[in-house]
């Protein structure tokens, strides 16, 4: 017997235990002639659902959000199907989406008139918060949509079915 995080186990083996027993498990499966149908035949005919969380000033991150989000987009629409993207910006990410101080400001504004399926929000909390530090009045992007907490938006996209992504 195995315990794992105050749990008595038999069956539990670590990660590697647990590949062991889905590579057995799939090989029974096939043997049998049941085969899972690929990702992309799965995905036909579906809307693909991402929740984006930035939470860096990095410019770099910010960067790489935005061509998740474009990649993710073209994916679907080659398949002909369609996704839609949120991005959620908060703590030092919310630069991201602060007129005047966004690195990807033109980028955010090209993105957002190219497609409605993809949007922006701003966390109200770290806006407040930030507005408080600096004394100045702080505004979002156009594009952006302000939330009443980033984290709390996350959750609610995920409790409605989009995938999470943080790059």
């Amino acid at each position: 017997l195995i315990v794992v995080r105050g749990v008595t186990s038999p069956f539990y083996l670590g990660n590697a235990g647990l590949m062991k027993r889905v590579a057995v498990a799939a090989f029974a499966l096939a043997a049998y002639g049941f085969v899972a149908p690929s990702f992309d035949a799965v995905a036909a005919g579906r809307t693909g659902k991402l929740a984006i969380h930035v939470n860096s000033a990095d410019k770099k991150v910010m960067g790489m959000a935005l061509n998740n989000a474009e990649n993710v987009m073209k994916y679907y629409k080659d398949k002909g199907d369609k996704a839609i993207v949120r991005v959620v910006a908060y703590g030092p990410g919310l630069k991201m989406l602060l007129k005047g101080m966004s690195p990807v400001e033109k980028r955010i504004e090209k993105m957002s008139l190219e497609s409605s399926d993809i949007s922006f929000a701003a966390c109200g909390n770290t806006h407040r918060k930030m507005t408080k530090k600096t004394g100045k009045k702080l505004v979002i992007l156009d594009e952006a949509k302000m939330v009443t907490a980033g984290v709390v938006e996350l959750m609610e996209l995920q409790m409605s079915g989009y995938s999470y992504l943080r790059p």
